[in-house]
């Protein structure tokens, strides 16, 4: 196929009349809500409550590096695959935030001939959805001080007040604000600060609620502080539970579109990985297995944090269970995982990548041990030598898992068919065998210490004794139940990002602790990472333009 940049590809494609990807998936017309030709809203009433009928398949990857990976464009080019070998396959995944699609990270629609489109639309503000989750976290925000500001009658101590409000851009100013100032009019001045929305509960709720009901329960019982008595306050009883869902109705029906080889695709929700739990929508999920025989899923950043939550978080609230795992691996990655500098990627260094395929050998281990069969797609550029291959592959098989080669960057669903037929030997044949890393049962610091050392090989973790004390305050209240969701650096096992490869030995350092009462976990964050991420020295902002003809240049 010819080359070209994502952009342009995905610009030069015939895509086809979103009814015609709707009968391909089995919806019918009358459930669709068109958001012009190639997209559109599914009515819940079509896809909620249905029987499931497919197998699930996880795409995740090695931690990441400068180098590229492919997650997203593997997700892609293995469901087209599937399509091709004759498998009813369809993907399920996550919505693109403006924070990266403007920073560095860029867009989320896939690269290449395995690319989602219609591309611009859904890396920008596709059918709205972001907008909607913003705006009712931010309702929330002006009710708790507009009610404090008319008598504050639940008595919510404003020095407790742990909801912050939300935009869906990367804003380090907004991190730490001072609020309400210039006079009496404007209300009682306080510390607040903003995070990006995919890490607001809101967007968790979203992601996480089965039907309507259960999303406007989940807001009702998030807790936006306390009183002075140390007693929580809550959305239900601040009133702002319906008025928030109203806002979300129309955003909680899935989202369907197309590959680039007119395979279906829901892409609905979107919380990063990192700092949050990086996956996509449950509704879009039980909707794809109620519609297809194999559905192929992703869990954001490296195995270690999204998938990890994903099956920790999502699988348990959803009871889904997964029949296999393909992580996502390049020999670029590898090398750099290995020492080598990104300026030096391109000579063949077999060393360097027997050095760094350690980090892909640990995931597998990792998720094995989650009683999941495990793939390697290992996506291959023109740099890579037969050599540097079969070094990983060597490596992969000796970590009891297989390597299949993948071009379906160059070569769309065709070049990853191995892949493809591969995942089928195990979906087929492989028992369920799904297992949680941890039970429920087992307290707060023990579930964080647990994730340390069996997912992040960490010696230990040091709990700040300020965070410490709201665990223990946590299981007081009855929350001691609920899973963890580790707010760290993705580009380590660790909490510290230049610690490539797969370092042991380390103590994660646990610096806060958040209640997400109404999505229904506890966040830790470790280390220095943040809920509201800053624009690199050089933003990609700086070249998305439009041209002469009101075209869009520079996205990526």
């Amino acid at each position: 196929m010819s080359q070209g940049s994502d952009l342009e590809i995905a610009r030069a494609a015939t895509l086809r009349p979103i009814g015609e990807i709707a009968e391909r998936a089995g919806v019918p017309d009358e459930a669709l809500s068109p958001f012009g030709k190639y997209k559109a809203k599914v009515a819940l009433e079509a896809v909620v409550n249905r029987p499931a009928r497919g197998k699930l398949v996880l795409v995740t990857g090695i931690n990441p590096t400068p180098a590229g990976e492919g997650k997203t464009t593997t997700t892609v080019g293995l469901t087209d695959a599937l399509r091709r070998i004759g498998v009813r396959a369809m993907a399920a995944l996550r919505e693109p935030s403006l924070g990266p699609c403007f920073g560095t990270k860029g867009g989320a629609t896939g690269g290449g001939y395995a690319q989602v489109v219609p591309m611009e639309d859904i890396n920008l503000h596709f059918t709205g959805d972001f907008h909607a989750i913003t705006s009712a976290n931010n309702l929330l925000a002006a009710m708790i001080d507009n009610h404090i500001y008319w008598g504050n009658a639940l008595g919510l101590d404003s020095r407790r007040i742990s909801w912050r409000r939300s935009i869906d851009m990367n804003d380090r100013a907004l991190r730490h604000i001072t609020q309400s100032l210039g006079g009496m009019a404007n209300g009682f001045p306080r510390e607040d600060g903003f995070d990006i929305t995919v890490a607001s509960e809101v967007m968790a709720v979203f992601c996480l609620a089965n039907d309507l009901a259960d999303l406007q329960a989940r807001l009702g019982r998030m807790i936006v502080g306390q009183r002075r008595d140390g007693s929580s306050v809550t959305t239900a009883e601040l009133k702002a539970d319906g008025a928030m869902a109203v806002l979300l109705r129309d955003a909680l029906a899935p989202n369907l579109v197309q590959t680039l080889e007119g395979t279906p695709v829901f892409i609905h929700g979107g919380p990063f990985a990192n700092i949050a739990h990086g996956c996509n929508s449950v509704i879009a999920t039980r909707a794809a297995l109620s519609l297809a025989d194999v559905v192929v899923t992703e869990a954001g950043f490296g195995c270690d944090l999204g998938a990890e939550k994903f099956l920790d978080i999502k699988c348990r609230q959803a009871g889904l269970s997964p029949s296999a795992g393909v992580i996502v691996a390049t020999v670029r990655a590898l090398k750099m995982h290995g020492g080598v500098a990104k300026a030096d990627l391109g000579r063949e260094d077999v060393p360097a990548v027997r050095r760094g395929v350690v980090n892909l050998t640990r995931h597998i281990e990792n998720l094995s041990g989650f009683g999941i069969p495990v793939l390697v797609g290992l996506n291959r550029f023109t740099t890579d030598t037969d050599a540097e291959i079969e070094a990983v592959k060597q490596a992969v098989a000796e970590a009891g898992a297989e390597a299949h080669l993948c071009t379906h960057w160059s070569d769309g669903g065709a070049g990853a068919e191995s892949l493809a037929r591969a995942v089928m030997a195990r979906v087929e044949t492989a028992p369920a065998a799904f297992t949680p890393l941890y039970p429920e049962g087992m307290g707060l610091a023990e579930k964080i210490r647990t994730i340390a050392t069996r997912i992040y090989r960490a010696a230990d973790i040091a709990i700040a004794p300020a965070a410490a004390k709201r665990l223990e305050g946590f299981e007081k209240a009855g929350f001691g139940h609920l899973p963890i969701c580790v707010a760290k650096t993705q580009y380590s096992f660790s909490a510290d990002p230049t610690l490539l490869g797969a370092p042991t030995g380390h103590v994660l350092p646990v610096r806060e602790v958040r209640l997400s009462a109404g999505a229904g976990f506890v966040v830790a964050l470790a280390g220095d990472v943040m809920t509201m991420p800053g624009l690199p020295k050089v933003p990609a902002a700086e070249t998305i333009r439009l041209d002469a003809a009101g075209n869009i240049e520079g996205l990526f």
